[in-house]
C-alpha cells in the first residue's frame, strides 16, 4: 500500500508541473515524506539565507588614533568661572533635560512650590514698585544718620550754626531772597552746601568759611532768668555768657562766634542745671522724649511731710490730658540751717510744670525747686 501511494504522489507531481509550463523560475513546492504508516509526517525546507552585507574598509582620517574604541563626541562647556571647557561627557543639565523630554515626566511637587514662590516675589517686587514704601520715624531717623550720604547741610542749619538767627529766622531770610549761594538767589532752605567750598551771602555779607566749634556747657541757672535767647529779653540766661562771647575772639581768631542756645527750659522760678549747647543735633537727642532721660529734682516743700503725702506723689496726676507718675519719690533728711522738708523727685515725660504739679495734688506747696541731673549730666556742687 505504501508503493502504490508512493507512485501515485510522484505521477501528480509531475503531472502538475507539465500543466502549469513554469520551465524558467519556480518556487519550491513542500517536500512530502511518506510512511509506512497511515499518518504523514509533514516538513518544510528551509527559506535561503540572505546573503551578508560585504563590510566596507574602514577610512581612517588623519585624527583618528590607532587604538580601536568608543568615538567620543567632545562638549563645549562653559564652567562657574566663565570660561569655556571641554568635556568628553555630556553635563548633567543637558542629560537631564533629554530624560524629560524623551520620558515626558511631570514637574515634581517641590518644582512646581518653587515656582509658585518665584511668581509671588515676582508680584511683590512689582507692587513694591507701584507703591512707595513706608517707614517708621524711627527708620528713618537711622537711615539718615547712619546710612544717607550727605554731600553738604542744609542751608538754614549753616546760617544757624554761624550765628547769624534762630533755625526759624535763617529760614525766613532765605525765603525773602537775601540769602545768595554762589551768585544765585537761593529761596530752599534744604539746600545742601559746603561752607568751606560754596560762597554764601547773607544781606550782602559773606559767611566765614569757617564753622565755630561745638560748645557744651553747664550753667547753675539763677532764679529770674528766662530760658529764651531773643535779643528783647533783658534776663535771658543767654545774657549770662556775653563775657564768655566777648573774649571769643581772641581765643578764636578767624571763627565766628557760636550761637547758644538752652537743652529744653526752665521757668522762671526754677533754678539748677541748664545745658547751653550750639549743637542742634546734641540738643535734640538730649531734649526728645524718645530718649527717655530721667530727670532729677530736689524741691523744698512748706510744712510737715507725711507718708500720704508720699503716696499721693508716687500714684501721679493728671497734665494736660496725660496721667504722669514719677520714677521715685523720696524724702531726704532736713538740713541743720533750714526747717523745710526736702523732696528728691525723679521724672522722665518732661512736661510742663509736672513736679510742681504732683506736689500740689499731694497736697503740699513748694518753697523752691532745683534740677540736678538730666540724664547722666549732673550739676557739679562747686558751680556757683
Amino acid at each position: 500500500m505504501g508503493s502504490a501511494a508512493t507512485m501515485a504522489m510522484t505521477a501528480l507531481y509531475f503531472t502538475t508541473i507539465k500543466s502549469t509550463k513554469l520551465t524558467s523560475t519556480f518556487r519550491t513546492l513542500p517536500r512530502f515524506t511518506c510512511s509506512s504508516s497511515s499518518k504523514f509526517n509533514i516538513s518544510f525546507s528551509p527559506s535561503n539565507p540572505k546573503p551578508k552585507p560585504t563590510p566596507q574598509p574602514k577610512t581612517q582620517t588623519p585624527h583618528d588614533d590607532d587604538d580601536e574604541g568608543p568615538l567620543m563626541i567632545p562638549w563645549i562647556v562653559r564652567g562657574e568661572d566663565g570660561n569655556f571647557k571641554l568635556l568628553s561627557e555630556p553635563p548633567p543639565s543637558f542629560l537631564k533635560e533629554m530624560a524629560n523630554a524623551q520620558t515626558g515626566t511631570k514637574k515634581s511637587e517641590k518644582d512646581q512650590i518653587t515656582k509658585n514662590k518665584k511668581k509671588g516675589e515676582k508680584e511683590t517686587k512689582i507692587r513694591a514698585v507701584t507703591a512707595p514704601p513706608k517707614y517708621s520715624k524711627a527708620a528713618r531717623r537711622f537711615y539718615n544718620e547712619n546710612i544717607k550720604d550727605d554731600s553738604g547741610t542744609r542751608l538754614s542749619k549753616v546760617l544757624a550754626a554761624s550765628g547769624v538767627a534762630s533755625r526759624r529766622s535763617c529760614e525766613d531770610l532765605i525765603f525773602k531772597g537775601k540769602v545768595t549761594v554762589n551768585g544765585s538767589v537761593c529761596n530752599t532752605p534744604q539746600t545742601k552746601v559746603d561752607p568751606s567750598k560754596d560762597n554764601i551771602y547773607v544781606n550782602g555779607s559773606r559767611l566765614p568759611k569757617r564753622q565755630p566749634h561745638k560748645v557744651y556747657l553747664a550753667l547753675n541757672k539763677p532764679k529770674g532768668y528766662i530760658c529764651s535767647s531773643g535779643e528783647k529779653e533783658s534776663k535771658s540766661v543767654i545774657s549770662l555768657f556775653d563775657d564768655f562771647l566777648s573774649s571769643w575772639d581772641k581765643k578764636h581768631p578767624g571763627v565766628p562766634p557760636p550761637r547758644l542756645f538752652t537743652v529744653g527750659r526752665l521757668d522762671v522760678a526754677t533754678t539748677g542745671l541748664l545745658i547751653v549747647t550750639n549743637d542742634g543735633d546734641f540738643a535734640q537727642k538730649l531734649s526728645h522724649p524718645s530718649s527717655n532721660f530721667s530727670k532729677e529734682y530736689i524741691a523744698t516743700v512748706d510744712g510737715l511731710v507725711h507718708k500720704r503725702h508720699l503716696t499721693a506723689i508716687s500714684e501721679g496726676t493728671t497734665i494736660e490730658g496725660v496721667h504722669c507718675v514719677p520714677d521715685s519719690v523720696e524724702l531726704l533728711p532736713r538740713m541743720p540751717d533750714t526747717q523745710r522738708s526736702r523732696l528728691r523727685i525723679v521724672v522722665h515725660d518732661g512736661r510742663k510744670h509736672e513736679v510742681r504739679e504732683l506736689v500740689k495734688s499731694a497736697g503740699l506747696e513748694i518753697h523752691s525747686l532745683k534740677r540736678v541731673r538730666i540724664g547722666g549730666f549732673r550739676l557739679p556742687p562747686d558751680l556757683g
